[in-house]
């Protein structure tokens, strides 16, 4: 019995002899795990800061003309047409008088009368001697002051039908007016606008209007439109507007390709921004809602908390404490946290700055 006992117990011993190690701590999952990245050399530089506004094409204040009625007239042919471009010289509206205004041409015509009259006669009793200087004198002031009134009607049209015309190459705005309306004198009768002095005003939050100056450069697109034309900024506002509290800015146009009334984007370069240029794809945004990237120093990530100074297009400028030798990581990013490995995407394993694609 003793025998059988000691072959069991050296069967068990040879067996646990034959039988792999139990599983180590250091089989257990890595505590530290690696996250596969790529990098970019992070580099110096600058890009242009942009302040983008948008606002609507209008003529220039030397390109706009408000036409209005002369004399209190009734409007007794309109020539033209809401949005028509029309030649300089060419018929705009005729204007017949008004019976107020004929009652005051007639008035004006037998105060003439009566005035040459006069100073005929003055003159006659002077050479009697019936009359003295001072009295063929005021009726000569009178004669002259009737003229004058006379003349100024004929001027405006009073005494007949009356064309106004294009004061130069124009658009027309506004048609402020119909046939067969009775108009006073000074009622704005249509605006017109000269297409080679058109101007793009737009509105910009103040915090980015202190930035622009006159003659800063600018891109301006028509909404929906083509490809951006070159222009320049002609005046900067320096308050903002009651109603929008944006800071009006007005930008000059080439002679073709806008129409008044059409929506524009403007683009203006203020200067350009120094600092680390970095792809936008680097730039992540915190729990705490604060930018920041990621380096890779000696293979191992680093959060750096970072300021946008200005984005433009795929590229961002940023500045921060960062290590001018350590690359940025790209994507895989944003599955690190400080002190995790790396491992890359675009060659071996990181070890001090690496440059990426």
């Amino acid at each position: 019995m003793s025998h059988r006992l000691l072959a069991a117990a050296a069967s068990l011993a040879l067996a646990a002899a034959l039988a792999p190690p139990l599983a180590q701590a250091d089989d257990a999952p890595d505590s530290n795990p690696s996250v596969l990245v790529t990098l970019a050399r992070l580099q110096a530089g600058s890009l242009p800061h942009v302040v983008v506004g948008y606002g609507t094409v209008e003529p220039s204040a030397a390109g706009h003309r408000t036409v209005m009625a002369p004399v209190a007239a009734i409007v007794a042919e309109i020539d033209v047409r809401l949005g028509e471009e029309v030649a300089a010289g060419a018929p705009l509206i005729r204007l017949a008088p008004s019976p107020a205004t004929a009652a005051s041409y007639s008035q004006a015509r037998s105060a003439l009368s009566v005035a040459v009259h006069l100073v005929a006669s003055t003159r006659r009793l002077v050479a009697g001697h019936l009359a003295t200087a001072q009295q063929l004198a005021d009726a000569e002031k009178s004669e002259s002051d009737a003229r004058s009134t006379l003349q100024s009607l004929d001027a405006v049209g009073a005494g007949g039908s009356h064309v106004i015309r294009a004061p130069f190459r124009a658009i027309v705005t506004t048609l402020s007016t119909t046939p067969g309306s009775i108009v006073a004198e000074g009622t704005a009768l249509l605006d017109l606008a000269a297409p080679q002095s058109l101007v793009l005003n737009v509105g910009v939050v103040p915090a980015q209007a202190v930035a622009i100056r006159a003659n800063d450069a600018a891109a301006v697109s028509l909404i929906g439109g083509a490809k951006p034309v070159p222009a320049k900024v002609l005046v900067c506002g320096a308050a903002a507007e009651a109603d929008t509290g944006l800071v009006p800015v007005e930008i000059s146009l080439p002679p073709r390709g806008f129409l008044p009334g059409e929506m524009a984007e403007a683009a203006i370069t203020t200067g350009n921004e120094r600092g680390y240029v970095v792809p936008h794809e680097a730039i992540l945004v915190g729990d705490d809602g604060e930018p920041y990237v990621v380096q890779a120093v000696d293979g191992v990530a680093h959060k750096v908390a970072v300021r946008v100074l200005v984005a433009h297009g795929a590229q961002d400028v940023i500045s921060g404490k960062l290590d001018a030798r350590a690359p940025l990581v790209l994507s895989g990013n944003y599955q690190l946290d400080d002190g995790m490995k790396v491992r890359l995407a675009n060659g071996p394993q990181a070890r001090g700055p690496v440059a990426g694609k």
